[in-house]
C-alpha cells in the first residue's frame, strides 16, 4: 500500500500555515485536497517538495539581484525624505494635517467609542430629542447617556447624510493612558501596526448526558494539567488548562449546549473549538443533535470525540450515519469533520484528539494583542464567603493585572487579586487564561465583557451608564422578529436581490410530523427569502428552545405541541415568536405566504366562552378528560381552544369532544358543567382555565 502524508504534515516540515498549503494545492489542481487533513501520495508530495523549494531559491536569488540597485539608490533617496521627516518631526506639524483633513470631508463624523446618544447629537449638529425621535424610528427608545451600538451610529448617520468613521486615537491625557500610549508607539516600527501574538483555542465539550464528557475531561486533566499536580484543579473556576507539547488548550467545564447559546445570545463569544462527545455504544441522542444545532448557529468548528469505545456493542458506521443525517460530515466520508474514536477510561486517541484541536486552532488564526487595552469574558460568577462577589472569566485579550480597575456589565471592580485553575495567586493573566477575579461591588451575569478602566471613576461610570441602559431596556418590550416583520422585509426586498435568511426553530409532537414539515418547507421555493431550520426536534418548546432562538434571530413554530410553563414569559422577554398549530396547511400556508410576500388573510379571535377545570378523569379508552365549569359564555365543539395555567399560555388547539353527563353535546352554555377533551392534550391541571374562540378570517386593506 502506497504511502500517504496529511497535508497538515507536510505544511509543518514545509515551515508553512496549513491553510496556506491548501490554498496553494488548490491552484495548483490537486481538487481531493480540501482541508488541513486530506492526504497526498508520497511521489505526490515529493513533487510540492521539489515545487516549493525552487520558488524559494529564486526569491531568493531575485533579492540577491535587487540588493545592489537599492544599495546604490539609497543616497539619493535620503536628501528627498529628509525635510519630510523634519516636518514631521515638528511640533503640532500632525494636528494641522488633521484639522485640514476635518475641514475638507465635511460628510465625516469622528467619534471615539463609546457613543452615546449626546455624543452622537453634537456630532450631527443636532438636539438630543430630535436624534431619539429618530431612534424611535429604529424602534429603539434610548435615553440622553445611553451608549449605542455601533451599527445604530452608522444608520443614524447614514439617514443624516453622514458617514461614521470610528476615532480609535486616545486622546485622554491620563497617565495610565499615556504609559499604555507609549507602550504600544514602542511596540511598532515605522507606523505599523503592532503585531498580534497567537492565542492558545478555548474549548468547549458538549454532548447528551452520559455519554462521557466528565470521564474525557478527567483522564485529560490527570494526565495533561498545566504547572500543576494531577488533582490540584479548582473545579469552581468552571475552567481546566492542559498542556500538549510546548502548547496549552484552556477547556471550559460548566458552559452546556444551554449556557453556550445563553452566552451568545449575548454577543459573547466564549469558545473557538467544540468538541462534541458521543458514546459509540449509544449512538446520536436528542441532546446531541441538540448541541450540533448549537454549535452551527455559532458557527463555532466541530471536533466529534467517539467515546466508550472500550465497551462492547460500538457501533461506528452507526455515529458517522447519524452525524451526517445531522448536517456534519465526517472525514472518512470525504466530508471536512474529524471523528477521534477515543476512550476516558483507557486514555486510548486522547494525543489525536488535542492534536486536532490544536489543528483546528492553526486554520483559525487565533490571535490576541498583548498592547491593547484588557478585555475578558465572566464564565460564571458568584458570591462567595469570605471573598465577596467574585468572577471566573476569560482573557480574551491584552493583559489583566493585580490592581488594575475595570467594568463589567453593570458592575465594575478593583482586581484585588487574581487567581488561577489552582487557586494560586496570579500577577497578571494573558489571553486564553482562566481566571478567578476578586474585587467586584456586586455578582455580575455571566456573559457579561470584563473591560480595563483607568481609574475608579471611569469604572463607576462605564458600570452605571450599563444599568441605566439594561433598566431601559427592562422598561421597553424588546422587538420581536415576527413573520409580520419577514412578510415587511420580503416586499421591501422585491427591487433587491439580497436574499433575507428565516430561521426557524421546530417541534412537532412525533418523529413522523418533525419529518413530514421539514420535507414540505424545504420543497417551499422562494427568490425572496431562504428558509433554514437551525434545530428540531420532538416534544414541547422549552426555554433552550427560545435560548437558541433568541441567539439565531429564530421564529419558533410548534405542531401539535405546548410550551412549557414560563417559555412565553421568557420568550416575550428575548424578543421570540411562537407559533403553534393543531393544522398541519395552516403551518406551511402561513410560512409560504411569507416566504413569498403575500398578503394574508387576518385572522381575527372573539371570545366565545371560559370554563375552570374543577376535576380530572382519566378514562381507559378516552384518555384524560377534564371535569369544567363554564363561567361564560359557551364553549362549542370545534372551536379554537387555549389552556392557560396561572395566566401562562400552555396549549393553542382545538375542542375534540364535550360530555354532559354520559352524553356527546355540541355546545356547554354558562354555568353548566361538562366534560371536555382537547385535540392532542392532556397534561390537564386543576385550576387550568380553558379560553374558546370564535374565528373569523377578514382580508386585509391594501
Amino acid at each position: 500500500m502506497a504511502a500517504k502524508i496529511r497535508v497538515n504534515q507536510l505544511a509543518r516540515e514545509l515551515g508553512m500555515e496549513s491553510k496556506e498549503l491548501v490554498e496553494f494545492l488548490q491552484k495548483e489542481g490537486f481538487s481531493s485536497v480540501r482541508t488541513h487533513s486530506s492526504t497526498l501520495e508520497e511521489d505526490e508530495a515529493d513533487l510540492i517538495r521539489k515545487q516549493i523549494y525552487n520558488s524559494r531559491k529564486e526569491a531568493q536569488e531575485a533579492k540577491k539581484t535587487d540588493a545592489v540597485p537599492v544599495a546604490a539608490s539609497k543616497d539619493e533617496a535620503q536628501p528627498a525624505t529628509q525635510p519630510a521627516t523634519q516636518a514631521a518631526s515638528q511640533p503640532g506639524a500632525n494636528d494641522e494635517d488633521e484639522e485640514s483633513d476635518g475641514e475638507e470631508n465635511e460628510n465625516e463624523v469622528h467619534l471615539k467609542t463609546p457613543v452615546t446618544v449626546r455624543d452622537l447629537a453634537t456630532a450631527l449638529k443636532k438636539k438630543p430629542n430630535e436624534l431619539i425621535i429618530q431612534l424611535m424610528g429604529l424602534n429603539i427608545f434610548a435615553a440622553i447617556n445611553q451608549v449605542l451600538e455601533l451599527e445604530i451610529v452608522e444608520k443614524i448617520c447614514e439617514k443624516n447624510g453622514k458617514k461614521f468613521v470610528q476615532e480609535r486615537r486616545e486622546k485622554s491625557n491620563h497617565p495610565v493612558f499615556e504609559r499604555k500610549a507609549s507602550a504600544i508607539a514602542a511596540a511598532s516600527k515605522d507606523g505599523r501596526p503592532r503585531k498580534k501574538v497567537g492565542r492558545p483555542p478555548v474549548v468547549v465539550f458538549m454532548g447528551h448526558v452520559d455519554h462521557g464528557k466528565t470521564t474525557l475531561q478527567d483522564y485529560i486533566r490527570k494526565t495533561r494539567v498545566a504547572a500543576g499536580e494531577a488533582g490540584g484543579i479548582t473545579q469552581a473556576i468552571g475552567a481546566s488548562v492542559a498542556q500538549y507539547g510546548d502548547q496549552t488548550i484552556p477547556f471550559l467545564d460548566t458552559p452546556g449546549h444551554a449556557a453556550f447559546t445563553a452566552m451568545r445570545a449575548r454577543g459573547a463569544n466564549a469558545t473557538d473549538v467544540a468538541v462534541l462527545v458521543i458514546a459509540a455504544t449509544e449512538g446520536a441522542m436528542p441532546q446531541t443533535i441538540e448541541a450540533i444545532h448549537h454549535a452551527q448557529a455559532a458557527k463555532v468548528p466541530i471536533v466529534v470525540a467517539m467515546t466508550k469505545i472500550d465497551l462492547p456493542g460500538c457501533d461506528k458506521d452507526k455515529v458517522l450515519r447519524q452525524l451526517q443525517e445531522n448536517g456534519v460530515q465526517p472525514e472518512e466520508w470525504g466530508g471536512d469533520t474529524a471523528v477521534i474514536p477515543c476512550s476516558g477510561v483507557t486514555g486510548e486517541g486522547i494525543d489525536e484528539l488535542l492534536e486536532r484541536i490544536l489543528l483546528e486552532a492553526e486554520m483559525l488564526e487565533l490571535n490576541a494583542d498583548l498592547e491593547a487595552p484588557f478585555e475578558g469574558l465572566v464564565i460564571e460568577a458568584q458570591m462567595e464567603t469570605g471573598m465577596g462577589p467574585t468572577a471566573n472569566i476569560l482573557v480574551r485579550n491584552g493583559i489583566l493585572r493585580q490592581g488594575d480597575w475595570f467594568s463589567c456589565g453593570s458592575t465594575y471592580g478593583k482586581a484585588r487579586a487574581l487567581l488561577d485553575t489552582h487557586g494560586k495567586r496570579l500577577a497578571k493573566a494573558t489571553a486564553s487564561t482562566p481566571v478567578k477575579i476578586m474585587g467586584y461591588n456586586d455578582v455580575p451575569e455571566a456573559g457579561d465583557r470584563v473591560v480595563w478602566q483607568p481609574d475608579e471613576k471611569s469604572a463607576k461610570a462605564v458600570a452605571d451608564e450599563e444599568a441605566a441602559r439594561k433598566r431601559m431596556e427592562g422598561a421597553v418590550t424588546r422587538k420581536t422578529l415576527t413573520y409580520d416583520e419577514f412578510m415587511r422585509m420580503s416586499n421591501e426586498a422585491k427591487d433587491n436581490a439580497e436574499v433575507i435568511d428565516l430561521n426557524l426553530v421546530l417541534k412537532t409532537d412525533v418523529r413522523g410530523s418533525l419529518e413530514a414539515i421539514s420535507e414540505a418547507i424545504n420543497g417551499i421555493k422562494s427568490t425572496k427569502i431562504s428558509v433554514k431550520i437551525i434545530h428540531s426536534g420532538v416534544g414541547e418548546v422549552t426555554e433552550s428552545d427560545v435560548i437558541l432562538a433568541a441567539a439565531s434571530k429564530a421564529v419558533i413554530v410548534g405542531f401539535h405541541v405546548r410550551a412549557m410553563p414560563g417559555v412565553h414569559h421568557t420568550a416575550k422577554q428575548k424578543g421570540v415568536e411562537i407559533r403553534l398549530y393543531s393544522i398541519i396547511y395552516d403551518l406551511l400556508d402561513d410560512l409560504e405566504n411569507v416566504m413569498r410576500g403575500r398578503l394574508t388573510p387576518e385572522t381575527r379571535e372573539t371570545l366565545s366562552g371560559e370554563a375552570e377545570i374543577i376535576q380530572v378523569f382519566n378514562i381507559s379508552k378516552a384518555g384524560k378528560i377534564c371535569g369544567s365549569r363554564v363561567i361564560t359564555g359557551s364553549v362549542k365543539i370545534n372551536q379554537k381552544a387555549k389552556v392557560f395555567r396561572a395566566k401562562e399560555l400552555i396549549y393553542s388547539g382545538m375542542v375534540a369532544s364535550l360530555k354532559h353527563f354520559k352524553e356527546d353535546v355540541r355546545e356547554i352554555k354558562a354555568g353548566q358543567e361538562c366534560g371536555i377533551r382537547l385535540d392532542n392534550f392532556e397534561d390537564f391541571e386543576v385550576g387550568d382555565r380553558i379560553q374558546v374562540f370564535a374565528v373569523e378570517k377578514v382580508l386585509p386593506e391594501l
